[in-house]
């Protein structure tokens, strides 16, 4: 096979070297318009289980490259003058230009044909002359460009800026962040070692500190100056580099472009390394994704019949991993984007933040690589929760919490889930005992369902509400066994579900319209919830008052029921959510229009439920933080001013859900999806939040809090499986302080025994 490789950094030499070595006979030429001895980086980085790889597909080049390695397993972060060391972290760094140097070595060891200072313009000649030709010509990739209509790349760039440099100070201790105030903004480093003399220094900041500064007037002397003052106390003396001959000025300056396209491949076309996609470099995954690409693309051309088929499952396979990394690289490119917000924070828990930041590294995997420094982090946590420090060490989920005088004893909340058990609005027995089940669960606080303020405020015929004597009644007999058999508190979640009222039990079709025995719907505008849904009457003034003393009443209830709290729904599409949203609020009044206007009358119902509900006691708002709808519905960023202003009005938690509002809403679903919301309010407007949504472990749990991404978490599906999950949670971790019910020690006891053996097996 004739093969032409237009690129010649790490991702065509490698691919030209697998080639070879699956079959010898193959004639390769890589193609460079650069000289062979060019590079624009300064060191490169690959985690332990790249170098593996490597050595799997080639031995010998592998060990070429670890002969050059610098090692670390620290990472260190300097911020607010403490400088923070954790372990266990398993990287090495190579020089670019030396591993360029060792794989042309080795790709003409193989007889691979190396050309370099020659463009290659004309793409469509290298087709016609070659059966393969691979596009690995890096980010602004021209063999991409060139077949734009075909692999459809989708390009986003992003917020921040960073330049490239290097030093002769010495960072051989550890991969080291150095985050730097200045009269400018924030700025910061990322450095680490990459041979006996050179570290590589990228320095990144926002536009807005770009702009403060004055780089975009600078020559690249005076820029490359500029940082070295900045970070002088860090320098040690040693000066700052840069390499990026080609460029003048405030070109040396690059915005990040995450690449994705929709397609690898066309006719013999196909890409490789970041013409296809890219990872952020906060993550050090380009090379590992260039090298393993490579790979399997050179694997899959030997073993598939056509050259179409192994294209095909190469983006078919290679595409879903990449997808992992890019997921991982975007949370940790977005986590310096928004860096600011997180900076006030203890540096013990800013140092967890960091390293947690792309979701790779979870809470039991810091105990894996440093037990030592996540057992610190645990204890710090426990203080700032006001244990006495010589209790225990526990989980972050197991240290206690306040909200006014309600005193939580851990902070796992069991999320309000629709049962439709309920009889012309009372709970039943069925709920007596699935809430007492899940109160007996462990859980610091048991959530109802949305419990509504009128027969005509509720979603379907099986949800309960406090409109009725006998509802009361019911609810107090439940919170009464809550409060007597268990020390779990409990909330009422009250709501008015609007539009999607009058509809079906949830497992008879959920939203759907009752085949009869409807009732009247009411909404902030005259919009049906779906084509199939009955168009609700828009809420006029009379309306909303009255509903508004249903809703204080409904509080007064739940008092005289004895909650501990309740909480506002104000979210999904329901009545006082669709006051909210600007899809379903159409009004020209003073309820509709600007953003205050929208907010005013769930604050008046807020308003007038505090003003019966006990000083001493909580009060929580759910909201939607966005509408998945774009620009056009609740951003995140509006969900900020929406938190703020219900804590104005004296809420003392924010329960941040999203989505609901609208059929036409795209979520983007995943492991905890819904908590960068909750981080956003907590850390920017300084807010307690609980996280909701796909949250299903205790690591899940603990990452979130121990990064200060939220104060409570509630945990929904998991708990309809397993009432008994954070007992169950806290055994698999090795939790040995939470309180089982005296008749479930037994249970209990097997539980740990089984927990203790199946970690041991794990261990072994």
């Amino acid at each position: 096979m004739r093969v032409a490789c237009l690129g010649g950094g790490p991702a065509g030499l490698y691919f030209a070297i697998s080639m070879k070595l699956r079959d010898p006979s193959h004639e390769i030429v890589v193609v460079e318009r650069n000289r062979a001895s060019d590079t624009f980086g300064w060191g490169v980085v690959l985690s332990d289980d790249a170098l593996e790889n490597l050595a799997t597909n080639d031995p010998k080049s592998a060990e070429a490259i670890r002969d050059h390695f610098a090692y670390w397993d620290d990472i260190a972060v300097v911020h607010d003058g403490v400088r923070t060391v954790s372990g266990g972290h398993g990287f090495a760094g190579i020089g670019r230009m030396q591993m360029l140097l060792l794989l042309q070595e080795r790709a003409r060891e193989l007889g691979v044909k190396l050309l370099f200072e020659t463009p290659f313009d004309d793409i469509e000649s290298y087709r016609r002359d070659y059966d393969l030709v691979v596009g690995c010509d890096g980010i602004n990739s021209s063999v991409r460009s060139a077949y734009a209509e075909h692999f459809k790349p989708e390009i986003d760039t992003r917020k921040c800026k960073f330049v490239w440099l290097g030093t002769h100070q010495k960072f051989d201790d550890a991969f080291t962040f150095i985050f730097e105030k200045t009269e400018h903004g924030w700025i910061w480093a990322h450095a680490y070692q990459f041979d006996d003399e050179t570290a590589t220094f990228i320095v990144e900041c926002t536009e807005e500190t770009y702009a403060n500064f004055g780089f975009d007037g600078m020559s690249k002397e005076e820029i490359v100056e500029t940082c070295r003052k900045t970070f002088e106390a860090h320098l040690g003396g040693h000066k700052l580099m840069s390499n990026a001959d080609h460029l003048r000025g405030s070109a040396v300056w690059i915005n990040f472009p995450r690449v994705l396209c929709e397609k690898w491949y066309h006719g013999n076309v196909v890409l490789l390394g970041d013409a296809s996609a890219t990872a952020h470099f906060s993550i050090g995954s380009g090379s590992r994704l260039a090298f393993d690409s490579a790979i399997a693309l050179a694997d899959l051309i030997h073993s598939e019949p056509t050259l179409e088929k192994a294209f095909e499952r190469y983006q078919e396979e290679r595409r879903l991993e990449v997808l992992r990394l890019q997921s991982a690289a975007r949370n940790s490119l977005e986590w310096f984007e928004d860096v600011e917000r997180y900076l006030d924070l203890d540096p013990v828990q800013f140092n967890y933040s960091l390293l947690t930041r792309s979701q790779r590294i979870s809470h039991e995997n810091l105990r894996l690589r440093d037990p030592d420094w996540l057992r610190s982090a645990e204890q710090w946590f426990q203080h700032a929760s006001g244990v006495p420090d010589n209790a225990p060490v526990r989980a972050p989920m197991f240290a206690p919490f306040r909200l006014r005088q309600m005193e939580l004893k851990n902070r796992i909340v069991v999320s309000p889930m629709a049962q439709y058990k309920a009889v012309d609005g009372s709970p039943t027995d069925w709920h007596l005992i699935h809430y007492g089940e899940r109160a007996k669960g462990g859980a610091g606080l048991v959530y109802t369902e949305m419990t509504c303020v009128s027969e005509t405020g509720r979603i379907t015929p099986g949800c309960p509400g406090l409109y009725a004597p006998e509802h009361e009644a019911a609810w107090k007999r439940l919170v009464d066994f809550v409060h007597g058999e268990t020390e779990a508190r409990i909330c009422c979640q009250i709501g008015h579900s609007g539009r999607k009222g009058s509809t079906n039990i949830g497992w008879e079709g959920m939203d759907k319209p009752l085949a009869s025995g409807n009732w009247d719907l009411v909404s902030a505008s005259a919009l049906a919830w779906s084509e199939e849904n009955a168009v609700p009457r828009e809420a006029t003034e009379a309306d909303m008052e009255a509903i508004k003393s249903e809703f204080a009443a409904a509080a007064e209830m739940a008092e005289r029921a004895g909650f501990d709290m309740i909480e506002l729904h104000a979210a999904h599409g329901y009545l006082l959510s669709s006051f909210i949203s600007p899809l379903s609020n159409m009004r020209t009044d003073d309820y509709g229009g600007s953003l205050e206007n929208r907010l005013r009358y769930p604050l008046e119902v807020f308003h007038a439920m505090r003003r019966v509900w006990p000083a001493h006691k909580p009060m929580s708002v759910r909201i939607s933080a966005s509408d998945w709808a774009g620009e056009d519905g609740v951003t995140p960023e509006e969900a900020v001013e929406i938190a703020r202003a219900f804590q104005q009005a004296g809420a003392d938690l924010i329960d941040v859900s999203a989505g609901q509002t609208s059929t036409e809403a795209k979520p983007v679903y995943g492991r905890m999806f819904q908590t960068p919301f909750s981080d956003r309010i907590r850390n920017e407007a300084g807010i307690t939040t609980m996280a909701v949504g796909n949250i299903y472990e205790a690591d899940h749990a603990n990452s979130i809090l121990m990064a200060g991404r939220a104060d409570l978490i509630a945990i929904g599906r998991p708990h309809l499986a397993d009432p008994y999950w954070t007992l169950h949670e806290g055994a698999k971790i090795g939790d040995r302080q939470a309180v089982w019910q005296p008749p479930y020690l037994a249970g209990r006891d097997q539980a740990w025994r089984l927990a203790d053996r199946e970690a041991e097996a794990i261990r072994v």
